[in-house]
């Protein structure tokens, strides 16, 4: 036994409809209160009834009542108005300091011990999902409700990520922006390498050249610590004179290039394809943030991702080593998913809520509503349990479901794990 599932048991008033007080008078319920997750009392403003009398109050919540002394409530004055002390098991009077005893519910035998047996079977399992064995048990509207409320969280915790990104950069929207949409032309594999990248040349360089797309493959090559002395290509060579030039000009230090990662992947997803796309992004998209903020329609914004590398990467994959066949250059739907996902929603949510624009949160939920469910880990878990990903809405509250809830065994705060435990 825990505190957490007694603090659950009184929360949900999952009791026994007759409750006596352990001086044996009649106790009600009216209500259970507001819990507190901060110091103090665990519920504020209960109200119960015992006897004939009816209090407004707090209350206190304890496994053993001797828990009191243990907690040192004795000495806190905040403590001294509880008007019900609520315990599995009542193993010592407890007083106020005027004398007074506090009134006692012992729960031992006031609950159905199937809730107990459940929620230890579920803390002690070492199952990926604590609940995988009962999960398709809950009730549709009961999961559609919470997938749509982890999916809000889940957007709450990358909005609060990106505020403190913003406070370190005096809410320049803009750059965090840039340096978010870096982040994440690096797919995974190069995603720290990309951030990098555009921390080490700021956007106000960037806008400078941003009409021509040659100086910006060179800056952002050259940065990237990609351009090295000799080629026999024509292109790479005037890459890497502009870039001489540039960087002359704006004092500029390239990143080793021991930071990108070509290993082990895909061609498609080699950084100097992406840099190539990244960098015609910028050139074809002026103002891009803001064409994003008054954007309603998805489909546009997929239109306006749809980029390509430059054409020497039609036929090659590094500098001066040529494809053995032609190759697509262009950013696939996934990529853009992945972007759409993972910053162009989350921004916009934010943005909405430091702004006081709830039209922008609505919108960035609606958006991940038509996005394509997503293929990794979570998803495909959830779905071999009978539980399909829709869309990216879905998707993404099974990345907070599965890391945030099952993983650290919060079942009494999942409504999953309510639904189950209360049938």
């Amino acid at each position: 036994m825990n505190e957490k599932l007694l603090w659950y048991l009184w929360k949900f008033r999952l009791l026994n409809s007759e409750l006596h007080t352990t001086s044996g008078k009649a106790l009600t319920i009216l209500q259970p209160g507001l819990q507190n997750t901060d110091s103090g009392p665990d519920f504020f403003n209960a109200r119960i009834k015992i006897g004939n009398t009816t209090w407004a109050g707090n209350v206190e919540i304890h496994v053993l009542s001797s828990d009191w002394f243990v907690h040192h409530h004795q000495n806190d004055p905040a403590y001294d108005n509880i008007i019900l002390h609520v315990v599995f098991e009542n193993d010592r009077d407890i007083h106020r300091k005027n004398g007074e005893p506090i009134p006692v519910l012992e729960l031992k035998n006031q609950f159905d011990k199937r809730i107990l047996e459940k929620y230890n079977d579920y803390l002690r399992n070492l199952r990926r999902i604590p609940c995988e064995n009962d999960i398709s048990k809950t009730d549709y509207f009961t999961l559609l409700s919470w997938l749509e409320r982890l999916t809000i969280e889940r957007l709450e915790m990358k909005a609060a990520s990106m505020n403190r990104q913003l406070e370190l950069h005096q809410y320049d929207f803009q750059e965090v922006f840039y340096q978010k949409m870096a982040r994440y032309f690096g797919f995974h594999a190069n995603n720290d390498a990309f951030e990098l990248l555009s921390k080490s040349m700021p956007l106000k360089i960037v806008a400078k050249h941003a009409e021509n797309l040659m100086q910006i493959e060179a800056l952002l090559f050259g940065q990237a610590g990609l351009l090295s002395a000799r080629y026999h290509d024509e292109y790479p060579r005037k890459l890497l004179d502009e870039y001489r030039f540039l960087s002359s000009k704006y004092g500029l230090m390239p990143l080793n290039k021991k930071v990108w990662r070509f290993m082990r992947m895909r061609p498609a997803n080699f950084p100097t394809l992406r840099i190539s796309q990244f960098a015609n992004l910028i050139v074809r998209s002026s103002a891009l943030l803001h064409k994003i903020i008054v954007e309603e329609n998805l489909n546009n914004l997929n239109t306006l991702f749809s980029v390509k590398a430059s054409e020497y990467w039609e036929r090659h994959y590094r500098f001066d080593v040529p494809a053995e066949k032609k190759k697509s250059r262009k950013l696939g739907q996934s990529s853009i998913d992945i972007l759409l996902i993972n910053t162009i929603i989350p921004f916009t949510f934010i943005y909405g809520a430091i702004h006081n624009k709830p039209d922008l949160k609505e919108k960035a939920v609606e958006w991940l509503g038509q996005i394509k469910a997503e293929n990794n880990t979570f998803t495909r878990l959830f779905s071999a349990l009978g539980i399909p990903a829709e869309n990216a809405m879905h998707s993404q509250a099974m990345v907070q479901l599965k890391t945030n809830y099952c993983d650290n065994k919060r079942c009494l705060e999942c409504a999953i794990g309510h639904f189950l435990l209360k049938r």
